[in-house]
């Protein structure tokens, strides 16, 4: 697979998941949603823009020019299982953390399984894509921090829906 036909699929996808997310919010303030973690988000998003022009940026200079297949496999696989996580929260997905008084967190699908698959999954994402195309630096920078990002976000949306 060309990286720039893979690039732009890859942000396809992530811009397809905020059309989503935007359509979900508007249906969860309708309903009376609160927003918490307004603080750490930009830079989520901030994370996210310079991973994307992280890889575009490795790959450029990189010296392997061939694809881990493998990777390629487990990326789609990674696909599939955002996929479910998103049905699974339908109108409750989001990018953002918004809690309906009175609402429960959802426990089917993977959250029958696991507290926070999706996190799971966008660690992986960090890792996968960039060995996708042997794109090391990106993997390892991004992922460090990521996993500080994360920590914030699980820590607020775990204070959020008192979860212990």
């Amino acid at each position: 697979m060309d990286f720039a036909v893979f690039i732009s699929l890859f942000i396809v996808q992530r811009l397809s998941e905020l059309v989503v997310a935007r359509k979900n919010e508007k249906w969860l303030r309708q309903n009376g949603a609160v927003e918490y973690g307004q603080k750490h988000y930009p830079f989520i998003v901030l994370l996210h823009t310079f991973f994307i022009l992280s890889l575009i940026i490795e790959y450029n200079e990189r010296t392997d020019p061939n694809i881990d297949i493998l990777f390629l496999v487990i990326f789609v696989f990674l696909i599939s299982m955002k996929i479910w996580v998103i049905s699974s929260l339908g109108k409750f997905w989001n990018t953002k953390i918004f809690r309906v008084s009175g609402t429960p967190p959802v426990r089917k699908g993977l959250y029958k399984f696991i507290r926070h698959p999706n996190y799971i999954i966008v660690v992986l994402e960090f890792i996968v894509v960039p060995f996708v195309f042997h794109l090391y630096y990106t993997a390892l920078i991004f992922s460090i921090l990521n996993a500080f990002i994360l920590r914030l976000r699980i820590r607020e949306e775990e204070r959020v829906w008192n979860i212990t």
